[in-house]
Protein backbone atom coordinates (compact mmCIF):
# COMPACT_ATOMS: atom_id res chain seq x y z
CA UNK A 1 0.00 0.00 0.00
CA UNK A 2 1.35 3.02 -0.95
CA UNK A 3 -0.21 5.92 0.90
CA UNK A 4 -3.68 5.35 2.01
CA UNK A 5 -6.31 6.01 4.78
CA UNK A 6 -9.13 5.40 6.33
CA UNK A 7 -11.43 8.01 8.71
CA UNK A 8 -14.36 6.69 11.12
CA UNK A 9 -15.30 10.20 12.33
CA UNK A 10 -17.27 12.95 11.01
CA UNK A 11 -14.29 15.38 11.98
CA UNK A 12 -12.26 13.54 8.99
CA UNK A 13 -14.64 14.30 5.69
CA UNK A 14 -12.57 15.97 3.10
CA UNK A 15 -14.12 19.10 2.35
CA UNK A 16 -14.07 20.52 -1.36
CA UNK A 17 -10.89 22.60 -1.92
CA UNK A 18 -13.12 26.02 -2.29
CA UNK A 19 -15.03 25.03 0.77
CA UNK A 20 -11.46 24.12 2.64
CA UNK A 21 -9.84 27.40 1.38
CA UNK A 22 -12.91 30.31 2.03
CA UNK A 23 -12.53 28.74 5.81
CA UNK A 24 -8.73 29.87 6.03
CA UNK A 25 -9.62 33.46 4.43
CA UNK A 26 -12.09 33.67 6.52
CA UNK A 27 -10.19 32.92 9.46
CA UNK A 28 -7.59 34.70 8.60
CA UNK A 29 -9.11 37.94 7.85
CA UNK A 30 -11.11 38.14 10.79
CA UNK A 31 -7.94 37.26 12.94
CA UNK A 32 -6.65 40.48 11.33
CA UNK A 33 -9.23 43.17 12.03
CA UNK A 34 -9.30 42.54 15.45
CA UNK A 35 -5.50 42.73 16.27
CA UNK A 36 -3.48 45.69 15.40
CA UNK A 37 0.03 46.17 14.88
CA UNK A 38 0.66 42.81 12.63
CA UNK A 39 3.35 43.67 10.93
CA UNK A 40 5.46 43.88 13.83
CA UNK A 41 4.51 40.51 15.22
CA UNK A 42 7.09 37.99 13.64
CA UNK A 43 6.04 34.25 13.01
CA UNK A 44 8.22 32.13 14.82
CA UNK A 45 7.60 29.05 11.83
CA UNK A 46 9.07 31.35 9.51
CA UNK A 47 11.60 33.08 11.15
CA UNK A 48 11.83 35.72 7.98
CA UNK A 49 8.83 36.72 8.31
CA UNK A 50 5.95 38.87 10.15
CA UNK A 51 2.42 38.11 10.14
CA UNK A 52 1.85 40.81 7.39
CA UNK A 53 4.64 39.00 5.70
CA UNK A 54 2.79 35.41 5.87
CA UNK A 55 -0.44 36.97 5.17
CA UNK A 56 1.13 38.83 1.79
CA UNK A 57 2.75 35.60 0.79
CA UNK A 58 -1.30 33.47 0.90
CA UNK A 59 -3.11 36.91 -0.87
CA UNK A 60 -0.23 37.21 -3.06
CA UNK A 61 -0.79 33.23 -4.41
CA UNK A 62 -4.33 33.87 -4.71
CA UNK A 63 -3.87 36.85 -6.56
CA UNK A 64 -1.93 34.79 -9.14
CA UNK A 65 -4.34 32.06 -9.28
CA UNK A 66 -7.10 34.99 -10.17
CA UNK A 67 -4.71 36.63 -12.30
CA UNK A 68 -4.19 33.45 -14.81
CA UNK A 69 -7.49 31.57 -14.25
CA UNK A 70 -8.54 33.41 -17.69
CA UNK A 71 -11.90 34.66 -16.28
CA UNK A 72 -13.62 37.87 -17.11
CA UNK A 73 -12.57 40.62 -15.62
CA UNK A 74 -8.94 41.68 -14.63
CA UNK A 75 -8.47 41.85 -10.43
CA UNK A 76 -7.08 44.76 -8.97
CA UNK A 77 -2.86 45.31 -8.99
CA UNK A 78 -1.72 43.16 -5.85
CA UNK A 79 -0.91 46.10 -3.58
CA UNK A 80 2.33 44.52 -2.49
CA UNK A 81 4.66 42.19 0.37
CA UNK A 82 4.54 46.03 2.32
CA UNK A 83 0.92 47.04 2.27
CA UNK A 84 -0.98 46.96 4.83
CA UNK A 85 -3.05 44.14 6.22
CA UNK A 86 -6.52 45.34 6.16
CA UNK A 87 -5.02 46.30 2.22
CA UNK A 88 -4.32 42.61 2.02
CA UNK A 89 -7.47 41.67 3.22
CA UNK A 90 -9.28 43.71 0.55
CA UNK A 91 -7.55 42.64 -2.07
CA UNK A 92 -7.93 39.11 -1.08
CA UNK A 93 -11.69 39.59 -1.32
CA UNK A 94 -11.39 41.13 -4.36
CA UNK A 95 -10.22 38.11 -5.72
CA UNK A 96 -12.22 35.41 -4.02
CA UNK A 97 -14.79 34.56 -6.64
CA UNK A 98 -12.34 33.30 -9.51
CA UNK A 99 -9.88 31.67 -7.14
CA UNK A 100 -12.72 30.32 -5.76
CA UNK A 101 -14.36 28.64 -9.00
CA UNK A 102 -11.01 27.66 -9.72
CA UNK A 103 -10.29 25.66 -6.18
CA UNK A 104 -13.97 24.40 -7.06
CA UNK A 105 -13.36 23.04 -11.28
CA UNK A 106 -10.10 22.07 -11.17
CA UNK A 107 -9.30 19.71 -8.58
CA UNK A 108 -5.86 18.89 -9.18
CA UNK A 109 -2.19 18.76 -7.57
CA UNK A 110 -2.23 22.56 -7.46
CA UNK A 111 -4.98 22.95 -5.88
CA UNK A 112 -4.62 20.57 -2.95
CA UNK A 113 -1.31 22.46 -2.37
CA UNK A 114 -2.78 25.65 -2.33
CA UNK A 115 -5.57 24.70 0.70
CA UNK A 116 -2.45 23.09 2.12
CA UNK A 117 -0.11 26.02 2.23
CA UNK A 118 -3.05 28.22 3.19
CA UNK A 119 -3.92 25.94 6.30
CA UNK A 120 -0.77 25.65 7.23
CA UNK A 121 0.03 29.36 7.25
CA UNK A 122 -2.91 30.36 9.13
CA UNK A 123 -1.57 27.77 11.80
CA UNK A 124 1.61 29.48 11.61
CA UNK A 125 0.01 32.77 12.29
CA UNK A 126 -2.39 31.26 15.36
CA UNK A 127 0.91 29.67 17.37
CA UNK A 128 3.02 33.18 16.84
CA UNK A 129 0.01 35.03 18.64
CA UNK A 130 -0.93 32.54 21.11
CA UNK A 131 -4.54 32.50 20.14
CA UNK A 132 -6.34 28.74 19.89
CA UNK A 133 -6.68 26.29 16.86
CA UNK A 134 -10.11 25.36 15.74
CA UNK A 135 -11.11 21.96 17.01
CA UNK A 136 -12.66 21.50 13.68
CA UNK A 137 -11.51 22.90 10.54
CA UNK A 138 -12.92 22.57 7.01
CA UNK A 139 -9.05 22.18 5.62
CA UNK A 140 -7.49 20.08 7.18
CA UNK A 141 -8.76 16.40 6.58
CA UNK A 142 -7.41 17.46 2.98
CA UNK A 143 -4.27 19.17 3.99
CA UNK A 144 -3.39 16.69 6.17
CA UNK A 145 -3.83 13.71 3.45
CA UNK A 146 -1.43 15.76 0.98
CA UNK A 147 1.21 15.78 3.87
CA UNK A 148 0.98 12.04 4.37
CA UNK A 149 1.92 11.64 0.22
CA UNK A 150 4.46 13.77 0.84
CA UNK A 151 5.80 12.07 3.72
CA UNK A 152 5.97 9.12 2.30
CA UNK A 153 7.52 10.61 -0.33
CA UNK A 154 10.87 11.24 2.40
CA UNK A 155 9.90 7.69 3.39
CA UNK A 156 10.74 6.06 -0.34
CA UNK A 157 13.73 8.49 -0.97
CA UNK A 158 14.97 6.92 2.42
CA UNK A 159 14.11 3.17 1.75
CA UNK A 160 12.33 3.14 5.06
CA UNK A 161 9.77 0.48 6.37
CA UNK A 162 6.14 1.85 6.04
CA UNK A 163 4.85 3.76 9.02
CA UNK A 164 1.22 3.93 10.40
CA UNK A 165 -0.09 7.58 11.49
CA UNK A 166 -2.83 7.57 13.95
CA UNK A 167 -4.58 10.62 15.28
CA UNK A 168 -8.58 9.90 16.91
CA UNK A 169 -10.87 9.22 14.14
CA UNK A 170 -8.32 8.53 11.08
CA UNK A 171 -4.93 6.44 10.51
CA UNK A 172 -3.04 6.87 7.50
CA UNK A 173 -0.26 4.45 6.06
CA UNK A 174 2.95 6.28 4.39
CA UNK A 175 5.39 3.89 2.50
CA UNK A 176 4.69 0.62 0.80
CA UNK A 177 3.88 -2.87 2.19
CA UNK A 178 3.16 -3.84 5.75
CA UNK A 179 4.12 -0.79 8.14
CA UNK A 180 6.83 -1.68 10.76
CA UNK A 181 5.81 0.86 12.95
CA UNK A 182 3.36 3.52 14.44
CA UNK A 183 3.18 6.76 15.67
CA UNK A 184 -0.12 8.23 17.38
CA UNK A 185 -0.47 12.67 18.48
CA UNK A 186 -3.02 14.98 18.71
CA UNK A 187 -3.86 15.61 14.88
CA UNK A 188 -2.21 19.30 14.87
CA UNK A 189 1.12 17.45 16.61
CA UNK A 190 0.77 15.57 13.75
CA UNK A 191 0.09 18.13 11.09
CA UNK A 192 2.63 20.34 12.32
CA UNK A 193 5.45 17.79 12.55
CA UNK A 194 4.71 16.72 8.75
CA UNK A 195 4.81 20.43 7.69
CA UNK A 196 8.19 20.97 9.02
CA UNK A 197 7.19 22.89 12.35
CA UNK A 198 8.15 20.45 14.91
CA UNK A 199 11.82 19.95 15.99
CA UNK A 200 13.32 15.93 15.56
CA UNK A 201 13.12 15.93 18.95
CA UNK A 202 9.36 17.02 19.74
CA UNK A 203 8.52 14.29 17.15
CA UNK A 204 10.32 11.29 18.74
CA UNK A 205 8.06 12.93 22.15
CA UNK A 206 4.97 11.64 19.89
CA UNK A 207 3.47 8.28 21.40
CA UNK A 208 5.32 5.67 19.11
CA UNK A 209 5.56 1.88 19.07
CA UNK A 210 9.18 1.29 19.06
CA UNK A 211 12.08 3.59 18.61
CA UNK A 212 11.41 6.54 15.67
CA UNK A 213 14.45 7.23 14.87
CA UNK A 214 14.54 5.38 11.21
CA UNK A 215 11.79 7.23 10.23
CA UNK A 216 12.95 10.95 11.83
CA UNK A 217 14.47 11.43 8.61
CA UNK A 218 11.84 11.31 6.56
CA UNK A 219 9.97 14.19 7.65
CA UNK A 220 12.58 16.36 5.97
CA UNK A 221 11.04 16.33 2.18
CA UNK A 222 10.05 18.98 -0.21
CA UNK A 223 10.13 22.19 0.70
CA UNK A 224 9.79 21.13 5.12
CA UNK A 225 12.83 21.00 7.14
CA UNK A 226 12.38 20.48 11.08
CA UNK A 227 13.70 23.64 12.88
CA UNK A 228 16.88 23.06 14.90
CA UNK A 229 15.41 24.40 18.07
CA UNK A 230 11.35 24.54 18.78
CA UNK A 231 9.69 27.07 17.32
CA UNK A 232 6.12 26.29 19.10
CA UNK A 233 5.15 23.83 21.93
CA UNK A 234 3.49 20.30 21.04
CA UNK A 235 -0.28 20.37 21.45
CA UNK A 236 -0.94 17.13 22.76
CA UNK A 237 0.05 15.10 26.47
CA UNK A 238 3.66 15.44 25.39
CA UNK A 239 3.75 19.35 25.75
CA UNK A 240 1.33 22.34 26.58
CA UNK A 241 -2.20 21.78 25.30
CA UNK A 242 -2.83 24.51 23.13
CA UNK A 243 -6.68 26.08 23.67
CA UNK A 244 -8.82 24.98 20.98
CA UNK A 245 -11.79 27.14 19.40
CA UNK A 246 -15.20 25.60 18.87
CA UNK A 247 -16.64 25.62 15.11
Amino acid sequence: MAVGGFQDSDRWVRSPNDVAYRRVRDNLTGLVAEIPGLDRVRVPACPQWTVRDVLAHVVGISHKVATRSGQAGAPPPFPGVDAEPDELVRTWHAVSEPVDRVLRDQPDLRAHIMVMDALTHELDIRYALGLPVPDEHAAVCGAMELLVIGFTRGIRERGLHALRIETSGAKWIAGDGEPAGSVSADRYDLYRSLAGRRTPAQIAELTWSGPPGPWLRAFEWGPFHPPADPVEQLDGPAGKSTQRMAG
